[in-house]
């Protein structure tokens, strides 16, 4: 494994809408170790691929003992609303309040093309929003709460 370099705000990539994962391969399951990696040394919960310079639609997210690979996922459903601070590997030092799904249910492929799906609450939903967003070229900021 091999830690990536997190791509930092201001640059344009991270504002672009990702490109679906089309080739289920080794490199794309290197990929998400070192993107698993490079989260863990940088102290994170979620990492999506333009945050390491790849616009493709993929993402790992772990909260303490769980752990997923998210390729070409979208939220099917949510239900309720979580208010809370969220901070980003991509945008150090700057934390703000966003609103986000309580549950979510994700669909997704896995590293191997399988489809599959995910239903989450608490912080693993808003991890999974959060690197969603990524993959649409949306930060964090951009959806401050505000009263």
């Amino acid at each position: 494994m091999a830690l990536r370099d997190i791509v930092k705000d201001g640059q344009p990539s991270l504002r672009k809408k990702s490109r679906e994962v089309t080739v289920f391969d080794d490199k794309l399951g290197k990929l998400l170790d070192d993107m698993r990696q490079t989260m863990i040394e940088a102290d994170g919960v979620g990492l999506a691929g333009p945050q390491v310079g790849i616009n493709r639609r993929l993402a790992v997210v772990e909260v303490d003992d769980f752990y997923v690979e998210l390729v070409n996922p979208v939220i099917v459903a949510t239900e309720g609303v979580q208010v809370g601070p969220e901070g980003c590997l991509s945008v150090p030092g700057r934390n703000c309040n966003v609103a986000r799904p309580y549950k979510v249910t994700v669909e997704y492929q896995d590293r191997y093309g399988n489809h599959t799906s995910l239903q989450a609450e608490e912080l693993i939903a808003r991890a999974c929003c959060h690197e969603i967003d990524h993959l649409d070229g949306i930060l964090f900021y951009d959806k401050e709460y505000k009263e």
